[in-house]
């Protein structure tokens, strides 16, 4: 093999859901392309497996996703096209809680706000519609027509097998033992050889922090745990019959799944029992106790589902402490870029993660607002990625028309304001900066205090966990 052979424009670590999309994306704007994985492609001992995964457009977590939401719609229809193969099931999707819980009010504040089409039912209205429901009758649900759901392993081939008649090179079982800058460019080490890279794109899930130390307790996996109960009334646990959910009861908040692929009315309780630890060491069995904790959300709230147990399945959660993802370049090798702590809500847009990871990529930018997803919101290390947006807000230099959608990290800058950050509320700040710094760009902003741009100086008030 020469030289030349082991160099290519982008090397990809990770091939799940992230990793092959990005694969894809890069092979697709004629990259040489190396994606490695440590295990098999597809593997179910990550965050892309369990044969359905939820998508949908109306958004509780917060309003601002639903933009990348739309692109995802889009780039998940435009891999079907390239593979032939539906990836992309639409039944509905049903938020359901108290009027009063975040869940309800949430999801309805983002079809208010994009104008999605929407219906807001009561919890009887649910159960007449869609039988195999029996939801507190005074709780609300906003019905969303465009949910549905991903198949996660067959979406992980798709893009891999578009990769590769692209030219893309891929491996599996090829583990990465290290990496280092080598000038403005990469230089990786796995386990069976070594290549160097321009640009080098971390999507490792839970195991990103092993590699990116500056991750550590950022990114954190967490044992999670699925269920699939055989439905004793089956022809109301269909597709065409039973709507995704994501619901809010006392018990906790818990998502599910019509019967499809494999028997059994699949679901989970968010967090599960909350065991965190390492992606290496977490246990990938289930167990009695895992069973009973879902069995009784079942018996409760979806009886005609609660039949006997078909699958148990664990897989992981990489949360951050926010629960936003983390999308971002190195804070110090611009070359290299990362996608992780999805939080349990990442895989629908993988579609898009995968453009977005290509362009930080090709050219340490991107096309779409990821303002939200900083590093520096937790480390105070603002990349080359944001600091472009600081320094020009600091000129009083960008403006949301000329350089892309409003984002609440800049809906009040310049005002002596701070973004709302995850909830878009703003917050007066007076002080100047704990280190005694100027601003960045040298200059207070009108009315004192600092410029609400710099993450360096966020405090925990401004960017708020939504669960």
């Amino acid at each position: 093999m020469t030289a030349y052979s082991k160099h290519y424009n982008a090397i990809v670590v990770g091939i799940g859901a992230m990793g092959s999309a990005t694969c894809y994306q890069l092979a697709r704007r004629n990259k040489r392309v190396l994606g490695l994985e440590r295990f098999d492609i597809p593997h179910d001992l990550g965050s892309s497996h369990g044969y359905t995964r939820i998508i949908r457009l109306a958004y509780y977590e917060h309003p601002s996703y639903v933009a990348l939401l739309r692109r995802a719609y889009e780039l998940w229809a435009d891999i079907e096209r390239t593979t032939g193969e539906q990836l992309l099931y639409r039944t509905g999707s049903l938020d359901c809680g108290p009027a009063d819980s975040w869940v309800f009010k949430g999801s309805l504040q983002s079809c208010v706000e994009y104008d999605l089409p929407h219906e807001v039912l009561t919890g009887a209205q649910v159960s007449e519609r869609y039988p195999g429901y029996r939801l507190p009758r005074e709780n609300l649900a906003v019905f969303q027509p465009d949910g549905g759901f991903l198949v996660p392993e067959r979406g992980t081939v798709a893009y891999v097998e578009a990769a590769h008649a692209l030219g893309a090179e891929i491996h599996g079982r090829e583990a990465l033992l290290g990496w280092e800058p080598w000038g403005d460019a990469v230089r990786v080490f796995t386990d069976r050889d070594e290549y160097t890279a321009d640009a080098l794109v971390f999507t490792a899930g839970g195991w990103n922090q092993n590699v990116l130390p500056f991750l550590r307790g950022l990114a954190v996996p967490e044992r999670q745990v699925l269920a699939w109960l055989q439905p004793t009334r089956p022809e109301l646990f269909r597709p065409e019959r039973f709507p995704v959910f994501n619901c809010l009861v006392p018990e906790g908040r818990y998502y599910g799944f019509p019967v499809f692929a494999v028997p059994g009315f699949k679901f989970g309780r968010y967090h599960h029992f909350e065991e965190t630890g390492e992606a290496e060491t977490l246990s990938r069995e289930a167990f009695r106790e895992d069973e009973e904790v879902l069995r009784d959300f079942a018996a409760r709230y979806f009886p005609d589902g609660a039949g006997p147990t078909m699958i148990l399945k664990a897989c992981l959660f990489t949360n951050t402490p926010d629960r936003h993802f983390l999308i971002d370049l190195h804070p110090d090798h611009p070359q290299v870029s990362f996608a992780a702590g999805f939080s349990g809500h990442g895989y629908k847009f993988a579609s898009v993660i995968g453009e977005i990871m290509a362009d930080l990529a090709e050219r340490q930018a991107t096309r779409h607002d990821v303002s939200l997803f900083n590093l520096a919101r937790f480390t105070g290390q603002v990349s080359q990625l944001h600091q472009q947006k600081v320094d020009m807000l600091a000129r009083g230099a960008w403006s949301p028309a000329a350089h892309g959608p409003e984002h609440p990290l800049y809906r009040h800058a310049g005002r002596g304001e701070v973004p709302g950050g995850a909830l878009g509320r703003p917050h007066d700040r007076r002080r100047p900066p704990a280190d005694g710094s100027q601003t960045v760009g040298g200059r207070w902003p009108a009315g004192g205090g600092h410029s609400s741009a710099d993450p360096r100086y966020w405090t925990d008030a401004d960017v708020k966990p939504f669960w």
